[in-house]
């Protein structure tokens, strides 16, 4: 038995992890496996009828879960940034999910807006640190609202930080076993406290001899992820700068209706979501694509050590893309919420 904590939230969040609730059970069936689902109802509409974001309460329910499933959060109708930080930031400082993955991945060459580039081309993974930075919201406002208004956000890295994120990255790289490349991404040149990566990256680095190390300042890996995709195996970046760029890989890769991540805790409780936000503008229409939340559950399952259930959404998310029976993943391919499940589910065997 599987105790997999359910949050679909706000917006879209809820018609997609529905959607991801049906594969997820049809792979009970295929793999003979048992997952409880336990539904938490954080988010917009929660907020505004009681006035509680996300209590002290459940952050211990959450610890004694096998993993977690996030729709999205996110709701125009409150304070832009209050939900996410007591939810999702809460669920990630919380539970100390130091590592937020994101594999960038196309399956089928029709969806990469990028031209004469094919499935072998665009094939990494981005590591980014997932709980320091300018995340963390030490800063804020003097004389506010007047000319002479200051504003100030602070970056902090710690050397465990750091660290811990770079071990991660570089046994990805070996488990991976593909080009057995990590490149460091960062902007040392502007930012000279960043040094701390790429001293900490050589230092780490020595313990693995088999591991090319590769460096890009985040300007010009943004510039090669267009032009030279196939550079990349794993990369591993701050938390801001990983934010920003792993979109980039989103457009890449076929759009927002496929980027998943995962926010991880090594040996501990994770939580698997896609990264579109709540996209609240379609809400309630039946047009969101699930398959980013269906990459995500594909990227739980594997976390969990359930082999052969991740390799089997993965192998029906290809079939379905190189099928041709999909040809668009945004608001507007014509194909509703459900479609997009049920012909996907034709290639879950």
């Amino acid at each position: 038995m599987y105790r997999i904590a359910s949050i679909p939230g706000d917006g879209v969040g809820p018609e997609v992890v529905d959607e991801t609730l049906r594969v997820l059970r049809r792979i009970e069936e295929l793999e003979g496996l048992e997952f409880e689902i336990v539904n938490y109802p954080f988010g917009g509409d929660h907020y505004l009828e009681t006035g509680e974001l996300m209590p002290d309460s459940v952050f211990s329910e959450l610890r004694d879960m096998h993993a977690i499933l996030l729709g999205a959060i996110g709701d125009p109708r409150v304070e832009v940034g209050l939900l996410e930080r007591a939810i999702v930031g809460g669920v990630r400082w919380k539970l100390d999910q130091y590592i937020n993955l994101r594999p960038i991945k196309l399956y089928a060459e029709h969806l990469t807006p990028i031209k004469d580039k094919k499935p072998e081309d665009i094939d990494m993974v981005f590591v980014r640190e997932n709980t320091e930075g300018l995340y963390m919201g030490i800063g804020g406002h003097f004389k506010k609202g007047t000319p002479d208004e200051v504003a100030i956000q602070e970056m902090i890295m710690t050397r465990k930080g750091v660290e811990r994120a770079l071990r991660y990255a570089f046994e990805l790289t070996k488990k991976r076993n593909k080009e057995r490349k990590l490149t460091l991404i960062d902007k040392q040149n502007a930012l000279p406290a960043q040094e701390i990566w790429s001293r900490a990256f050589e230092e780490v680095g020595a313990e693995y001899p088999d591991i090319q190390r590769d460096h890009a300042y985040i300007d010009a890996a943004c510039m090669w992820m267009v032009k030279n995709p196939e550079w990349f195996d794993v990369a591993v970046v701050d938390n801001m700068m990983g934010d920003i760029i792993t979109d980039l890989g989103a457009a890449i890769q076929g759009g927002m209706g496929l980027a998943a991540s995962g926010n991880i805790h090594p040996g501990h409780v994770s939580m698997f979501e896609p990264i579109h936000g709540s996209a609240p503008k379609h809400a309630g229409k039946g047009v969101a694509c699930p398959y980013a939340t269906i990459s995500a559950l594909q990227m739980m399952l594997g976390e969990l050590e359930l082999a052969s259930a991740a390799s089997r959404v993965d192998r029906a998310i290809a079939l379905t893309l190189s099928s041709g029976k999909v040809p668009s993943l945004s608001t507007s391919s014509g194909i509703k919420t459900s479609e997009y499940t049920d012909i996907l589910l034709g290639f879950l065997d």
